[in-house]
């Protein structure tokens, strides 16, 4: 099979087409021919050497967290699928290929209203904010929630999720342009960071009473203004640290006002956490699907052959939600 192997870490110019196995089952394995799979951060991160995937060890590394495609194979144990059907997949690494053996607990059907092009953009964002919001938060109906990187796709994604339970949504975005988009989405109030205290905004919509959950990307540089916008009480989630890892915190904040920081991430997760965060998933979205509720926000499509451009594309922070990447047309 055609796959994107990193033979060696550096820029975009390392993502190259190369002859490769067609991976091998399990007996609770599928076989899934590969349609579309999308990109996220820790691809770019992952290529230059600083986010292996977790062990075992592949014998090829290829990324991809995430992808859609058909059941061509099972194995003998395999009960919840059929040869023919339409899935998308949570994968460790293996998604920028045109085969991927997965575990059928970590696939699941595809909502007959999406494409299998649309598909391929929902595993990864949309566990990661429903996790965030639901499992990290523990958010409930007309609580307050504010999402960073809203235009992004776990931003978008948890824009959407956020507003079809009913929360109010504060979202931070970087132009007028996102704005627009993030407010057609739903969200009730929408900051421009580059050109507002998004903290001094967030206290003023919220009547100086802060907001019950922040979803963060960005980590240092705004860890403290997040505080500042929390509740009493309420949550701050880590999902990513684009800004930097490590600064200090005032723990005097965190017990006067009961706060709680807590980190998430899919890939480095026990195989039956992921199990039991698709399934609960699945159970509660499949209709918001369905309806058009919750859709997958794609940026632009690229080849596989073209990886390597994709790449370039996002590490330019100028796209609204998903860049697929193309494995096999329709």
């Amino acid at each position: 099979m055609k796959a994107v192997v990193l033979e060696e870490f550096g820029g975009p110019e390392v993502l190259k087409l190369r002859d490769v196995e067609t991976p091998e089952m399990g007996p609770e394995d599928i076989l899934i021919r590969i349609a579309a799979t999308a990109l996220n951060r820790a691809d770019l991160l992952e290529r230059q050497g600083l986010y292996p995937p977790p062990p075992p060890k592949p014998r090829y590394q290829i990324p991809g967290l995430e992808c859609s495609g058909t059941v061509v194979a099972k194995g003998d144990r395999v009960i919840h699928f059929a040869l023919g059907d339409r899935v998308m997949a949570l994968l460790p690494g293996g998604g920028y290929a045109e085969y991927a053996a997965v575990p059928e607990d970590m696939a699941w059907l595809v909502p007959e209203s999406l494409s299998l092009i649309e598909a391929a953009a929902v595993p990864e964002v949309f566990l990661t904010a429903f996790d965030a919001l639901w499992d990290k938060a523990q958010l409930m109906p007309q609580d307050g929630v504010l999402i960073h990187a809203a235009a992004g796709g776990v931003g978008s994604a948890a824009v959407q999720l956020a507003v079809a339970a009913g929360l109010r949504v504060a979202a931070t975005v970087g132009t007028k342009e996102k704005q627009q988009f993030v407010s057609s989405l739903g969200a009730h109030c929408t900051i421009n960071y580059r050109e507002q205290d998004f903290a001094a905004e967030v206290q003023q919509w919220s009547k100086g009473q802060g907001v019950q959950a922040v979803i963060d990307f960005i980590g240092q540089s705004y860890l403290a203004r997040n505080l500042q916008c929390l509740a009493a009480g309420g949550t701050l989630v880590i999902v990513g640290t684009l800004s930097g890892a490590e600064v200090p915190v005032n723990l005097s904040q965190l017990l006067g006002r009961r706060l709680t920081i807590r980190g998430t991430a899919l890939r480095s997760r026990p195989r039956y956490e992921k199990m039991r965060l698709i399934q609960t998933f699945a159970q509660r979205t499949a209709a918001d699907f369905n309806t058009g509720r919750l859709k997958p926000v794609i940026d632009r499509t690229f080849e596989l052959s073209d990886a390597g451009l994709a790449h370039q594309v996002m590490a330019s922070n100028q796209t609204i939600g998903k860049i697929v990447l193309i494995v096999e047309h329709p």
